[in-house]
């Protein structure tokens, strides 16, 4: 516990000396799904810190609520809620849309996950951890370079490593008794190659990337554990699991630590950078992932390409 508390101390002061480090500009971040666990977590903790955080999240009762508590806890007035369902095209354009227009600076996007159900015509998984995600910060690139040095954090799992994708078929339900798990594995991946690709791309801009795995954490995601297995499940994630704020402390490191620019692209577990499987090395899959991505949602191939 006492290291918990000094760990929260040091990741509070590299905040600071981030935002004191850019003349007094009052730093913007936008965190997906920040109404609960992990995400209300990270978002608490750096609206502790003086920032402006908007909790971009589906369900209106539960974000309000959030920030609200936020704002209670931390004294900070700005944080505040704005609708977006991952599970919904259109709502990331809108979310996009509204944020571009009320926003004039963007310097962190955490992209994070939890929506439930799909509206595209994609697997669950795949729409709301990746090309929801891949969607939102296309929309949102322009502001981030214009605000650099800036961010973008993928929340990533080592669930990755059991990843394969079928590029024919992205976006579409895997095969077999275990497709549920299998998607959710994938999107992971996808999430790890997203991060290296926007980073290959990015160079020389002043954004950077990483894809971050936060542990195995007891969140509120086991509500969905089927009703057979949770009298098993959830007492075994309650004990044997990380707590919300101790899966926030790898987001919270990525997001605030000085000198991570060299590392933009890599994977980050327990606060520092670790190897990916091979797939999630593969430079021709993150290159071709980005390409089929962008086809899938309509848009026009990006102006920016990796840097050889």
């Amino acid at each position: 516990f006492l290291w918990y508390l000094l760990d929260a101390a040091f990741l509070t002061l590299h905040f600071l000396l981030w935002i004191s480090a850019d003349q007094g500009l009052f730093h913007v971040l936008v965190l997906t799904w920040g109404s609960s666990g992990i995400g209300e977590a990270v978002a608490r903790e750096l609206a502790r810190c003086g920032a402006r955080v908007v909790l971009a999240t589906r369900n209106a009762v539960r974000g309000e609520e959030a920030a609200w508590r936020i704002r209670r806890d931390t004294g900070n007035p700005e944080v505040l809620f704005m609708p977006l369902d991952l599970s919904s095209l259109r709502s990331v354009h809108a979310f996009a849309a509204a944020f571009l227009q009320q926003e004039p600076n963007l310097h962190l996007l955490i992209n994070n996950a939890g929506e439930q159900h799909s509206t595209d015509g994609f697997s669950l998984p795949f729409q709301v951890n990746h090309l929801g995600h891949f969607l939102l910060t296309q929309l949102l690139l322009q502001r981030l370079q214009s605000s650099a040095p800036s961010r973008v954090l993928i929340v990533a799992s080592s669930a990755h490593q059991a990843g394969r994708l079928c590029m024919a078929k992205l976006g579409q339900p895997p095969p077999g008794p275990f497709a549920a798990f299998q998607d959710y594995c994938n999107s992971k991946l996808a999430n790890v190659l997203h991060a290296r690709q926007l980073a290959a791309r990015l160079q020389g801009t002043g954004v950077t990337a990483y894809a971050v795995h936060p542990g195995f954490v007891h969140t509120q995601l086991f509500r969905h554990t089927p009703l057979w297995l949770q009298p098993l499940w959830t007492p075994l994630s309650r004990f044997c699991f990380r707590s919300a704020a101790e899966g926030a402390r790898t987001v919270l490191f990525c997001a605030t630590q000085d000198g991570l620019q060299p590392f933009s692209g890599c994977y980050f577990a327990d606060c520092r950078p670790l190897q990916p499987c091979a797939q999630g090395r593969d430079d021709a899959a993150a290159r071709e992932l980005w390409e089929r991505s962008e086809r899938l949602l309509g848009l026009q191939p990006s102006l920016c390409t990796p840097v050889e």
